[in-house]
């Protein structure tokens, strides 16, 4: 396999996940960004936790999500727990802001 082989099934790979994402993001009312991933999720609990030393570690856990990862063979999962000491991005979907499938292909 050539490196443009490899570039173009990584290219198809990553469209293909961007209009699955395109498909399924109404189906759910949060955004969740961690250093490692990309989850929507319609509940998410957020728990800070207090660490020896004075760091705090975050104690993430998310129902009823989906994961964006092009590697994955399945990306609906029924709980996520996610433990990080780095920034957690948590955003309540608007989807009056998310085009309808059918905006995006005209």
């Amino acid at each position: 396999m050539s490196i443009e082989d490899l570039e173009r099934f990584e290219s198809e790979m990553e469209l293909s996940l961007y209009r699955e994402y395109r498909d399924i993001v109404r189906m759910f009312s949060w955004v969740v960004e961690t250093e490692r991933r990309f989850y929507l999720a319609n509940e998410v609990d957020v728990t800070p936790v207090p660490g020896s030393g004075g760091d705090t570690w975050f104690d993430v856990r998310l129902t009823d999500a989906w994961v964006w990862d092009m590697y994955r063979p399945a990306r609906f999962v029924s709980e996520v727990r996610v433990m990080t000491f780095r920034d957690v991005n948590v955003e309540r979907i608007t989807h009056a802001e998310v085009p309808d499938t059918n905006e995006l292909l005209s």
